[in-house]
């Protein structure tokens, strides 16, 4: 059974098709790879599945969960869904550790009036997420900057961060729109070890968007070849690289 399948999914904005007739599955533990030009509909895709839009026709599955127009995004992340952006949206102004913290406050065990009254579940609770989001930091290398703003971060950092966010929700499937955009190549390193990383540590199914090749084919075991919202090629690394239509489409001569 498939963690995520994408049936016949299409997509209209007005008279425009992005997206048309997409089909995929997403399984369990897998780190799988979207490419294509751009504005092929990748982050349609992307938007699709964590409820940012809403399916035009077609139906979507995470984790035996149907859902076509139902579900708005906070909603996916509570079935165990996350999602990093390829332009970053922390909160600039709260501290990196407040951002973790805020990320699990969808799921938090005590309601209003235990936090105006300060009950004990509340400081037990809040003891809680913030324990959980130092861990978090912890493992991602991240403990010194617990107490700085993202925005006075170096970009590369400010990537991971966003992250550690995404997993602090604990997901069962983590996507990651362009994580290499704006990195410079020793960060595009750093980066391969860190989802590489985080792939082997948190048993977890990783879908990407990515533009760099290098990323892309370091990481992903199976990709999925998008151009004017429709599916090229699917394949392994090696299918995607010698597949022709792929090359005049998209990767070039050069990276063949």
């Amino acid at each position: 059974m498939a963690l995520l399948e994408m049936k016949d999914v299409t997509q209209r904005f007005g008279g425009l098709i992005a997206l048309s007739c997409f089909n995929i599955r997403i399984e369990e533990n897998s780190l799988t790879g979207l490419i294509g030009p751009n504005g092929a509909g990748k982050t349609t895709v992307f938007n699709l599945a964590s409820g940012f839009y809403h399916a035009s026709e077609g139906d979507i599955v995470f984790d035996n969960y149907a859902y076509h127009s139902k579900l708005e995004p906070h909603e996916v992340t509570n079935l165990g869904m996350a999602r990093t952006f390829q332009n970053i949206r922390l909160w600039s102004d709260m501290t990196v550790l407040d951002n973790i913290c805020v990320s699990q406050y969808s799921r938090l065990g005590y309601g209003l009036l235990d936090a105006w009254f300060n009950t004990g579940r509340y400081g037990r609770e809040e003891k809680r997420v913030k324990n959980k989001a130092s861990h978090i930091l912890e493992v991602m290398e991240l403990s010194d900057v617990a107490n700085e703003l993202p925005k006075n971060l170096p970009y590369g950092l400010q990537r991971r961060v966003e992250l550690a966010r995404a997993l602090s929700t604990d997901p069962k499937l983590l996507l990651l729109d362009e994580p290499a955009a704006g990195l410079n190549s020793s960060d595009v390193d750093g980066l391969i070890k860190h989802i590489g990383w985080i792939y082997d540590q948190f048993k977890i199914a990783i879908w990407m968007i990515e533009h760099q090749m290098k990323v892309v084919m370091s990481l992903c075991q199976h990709i999925t070849v998008l151009e004017f919202g429709q599916i090229i090629a699917s394949g392994t690394p090696q299918e995607i690289q010698s597949n022709p239509d792929v090359i005049k489409a998209y990767l070039g001569d050069e990276n063949v």
